[in-house]
């Protein structure tokens, strides 16, 4: 078993955990404790995000303001235990998937949520990773153990089921792990390179073609299998404007003592190939999470279950013609993290990159950016340890 992949296959595994059923309205009241900025960030503050706790099974609604983190609410989640977390692109629903199936949260005033749907699942799936397209209209997700991504059709104005009558459409894979999915960011009903990407551990990355427009998003294109270094494909993104695709592998670079490599891709009209150069040392045994920015990239890297991993800091320049592009990596970087580093987001005034750790020390950490380059400001708990953190979120 690789270690980056620890968290993720846990979660597969976990016996049921027994929460408040028919409990979403319910909420913890605001902290009256905050964690102030070790850094100099105390004038900053950042938008509402989400942090999905499992082994405590809940969600924390939480913002950072003038440097210190504050808690909106902690939602326990329904029956069942929490695997994954999304939120839509329009900043109106958020959905949490558990072992009793896909819940959404309607999204109200100061972040807080409800649970919607009259408290029941949307979709029986225990989806181990999930994403919304930007139309609003889909939610694709993936279930370890099964070769198959599905489709649910959604109304982007509810959140819920387009029809009480929808067939998840379903395309099958290759191979049964399901990692990690990501979906081209500017999906649209007349985009011709728009893809869905999985990352399947050893079973290495699938493309399929995304047009939201059809009644079968995925196309009925087929799929293409991505270049495999022959390590384990544990992550995938897109970058803000379609033009590049990330894997990040665990053995990417073998002569390497730390492995993990992040591989780059240029997404073609026709075809997507891989960037000169490709892949780049990020550190640790094997990259967890991707975060594409316009100019810069950060990869969170494990570098084992009981050890504290890192994230990568790259700056991205352009060079070449519109029709044979050549874009340039340059490392700004690494800086230690917690334990097994499992998901990065920006917050929406783009003050903070926040990360969490599933091994916790500490549960979440808040960056400042400059140019690239991060700087510790905040290490704080997002619950009553050990929660597990596995996911988060930040509204748009």
């Amino acid at each position: 078993m690789k270690s980056g992949n620890w968290a993720r296959l846990l979660i597969v595994a976990a016996p049921l955990l027994i929460g408040l059923s028919g409990c979403g309205n319910f909420w913890q009241a605001p902290s009256t404790t905050t964690t102030t900025c070790t850094s100099n960030c105390t004038k900053l503050s950042s938008g509402v995000f989400y942090v999905l706790n499992q082994k405590t099974n809940q969600v924390a609604a939480l913002s950072i303001n003038s440097g210190s983190l504050n808690t909106i609410g902690t939602y326990p989640l329904p029956l069942g235990g929490a695997l994954a977390m999304v939120l839509s692109p329009n900043g109106s629903f958020l959905y949490i998937s558990t072992l009793n199936g896909i819940y959404v949260y309607t999204i109200g005033s100061g972040g807080v949520l409800t649970l919607g749907n009259g408290s029941a699942a949307i979709s029986a799936d225990q989806a181990t990773t999930m994403q919304v397209d930007a139309t609003n209209s889909w939610l694709v997700v993936g279930v370890s153990g099964v070769a198959q991504l599905n489709a649910i059709h959604l109304s982007p104005s509810t959140g819920l089921l387009a029809s009480s009558s929808e067939q998840e459409q379903i395309v099958t894979l290759p191979a049964t792990t399901v990692v990690q999915l990501a979906i081209s960011p500017n999906d649209s009903s007349s985009c011709t390179d728009c893809y869905v990407f999985v990352a399947m551990g050893t079973g290495g990355t699938e493309e399929i073609h995304f047009s939201p427009s059809n009644a079968n998003p995925f196309g009925g294109k087929g799929n293409t299998p991505v270049l495999n270094s022959g390590g384990g494909a544990n992550a995938v993104a897109v970058d803000p404007s379609n033009l590049l695709f990330y894997i990040g592998e665990s053995d990417a670079l073998p002569a390497d003592a730390a492995s993990g490599g992040l591989r780059a891709f240029i997404i073609g009209a026709t075809s997507i190939t891989e960037n000169s150069g490709s892949p780049y040392s990020s550190g640790g045994t094997g990259p967890t999470a991707i975060l594409p920015q316009t100019d810069y990239v950060y990869v969170a890297n494990t570098a084992g279950s009981s050890a504290n991993g890192k994230i990568a800091s790259f700056s991205l320049t352009s060079s070449g013609t519109s029709s044979a592009p050549v874009y340039t990596f340059a490392s700004l970087g690494t800086l230690s993290s917690g334990i097994d580093p499992i998901g990065m987001a920006v917050d929406s005034k783009g003050n903070f990159l926040l990360g969490v750790n599933a091994g916790g020390d500490p549960d979440l950490e808040a960056y400042t950016m400059s140019s690239g380059i991060l700087t510790s400001a905040l290490s704080v708990a997002t619950g009553t340890d050990p929660v597990q953190a596995i996911a988060i979120a930040a509204a748009p």
